[in-house]
């Protein structure tokens, strides 16, 4: 594999993974009273984040859940769980204590804390984009290829910081009532996805690791 083929491969990969447009609709959902600029800044810490972890696995993720005896479903439960926990309080429409407990909201820190958990964890940097880094890692048979592929994930985060920017500069023209039916549909979203993350790792499902290597 040459080292267009890998960058080509890597980018069109992982972005379709990470997929921060689908992200959009949650990000606007979990953040309802926050200007523009705390989107954005929440977006910029959520991007930052994504690419720090997900560079972190590339480098020592396949060490690193060796060592802890770590397995890539379990990773998916979490994600999951973590998922769930938010979906619950987003088809209340009301904001989760996950996201946000009385104590930080006091303390004005709820906006790291959003933006770490979950929006950047598992909703970017998830189980699906966890492993296929892993995989892409072991394809990369050069330190020139292991670059590549960090250079995709920094890339990865600049195009998602841009598309969730432009959801919060436009998101000014949703009145509350259609914030609370987003807020709602995302949450039932959300919910379906983190049982799919469960029962995917319960299941055994390696379909996208399986179409990867096929590459």
């Amino acid at each position: 594999m040459t080292m267009v083929e890998y960058a080509l491969l890597a980018f069109s990969s992982l972005f379709v993974i990470v997929d921060p447009i689908a992200v959009v609709p949650a990000f606007l959902a979990m953040t309802p009273r926050d200007s523009v600029a705390q989107r954005l800044r929440t977006a910029r810490v959520a991007c930052l984040v994504t690419v720090g972890s997900l560079s972190g696995f590339a480098l020592f993720g396949q060490t690193l859940l060796s060592l802890l005896g770590i397995t890539l479903p379990a990773v998916q439960i979490a994600g999951g769980l973590i998922l769930l926990l938010v979906s619950l309080d987003m088809l209340r429409a009301q904001r989760s204590t996950v996201q946000e407990t009385p104590a930080e909201k006091a303390a004005g820190t709820s906006k790291d804390d959003i933006a770490i958990t979950p929006l950047a964890i598992p909703m970017l940097a998830g189980p699906a984009a966890i492993s296929t880094v892993i995989l892409l890692e072991t394809q990369a048979t050069t330190w020139m290829l292991r670059a590549v592929l960090l250079g995709c994930l920094v890339l990865i985060g600049l195009a998602s910081y841009s598309i969730l920017a432009i959801g919060a500069r436009s998101a000014k023209w949703l009145n509350p009532i259609a914030e609370k039916i987003i807020s709602r549909l995302m949450g039932l979203l959300l919910a379906a996805l983190a049982v799919q993350f469960m029962v995917n790792a319960l299941t055994g499902d390696r379909g996208l690791l399986r179409g990867l290597a096929g590459h």
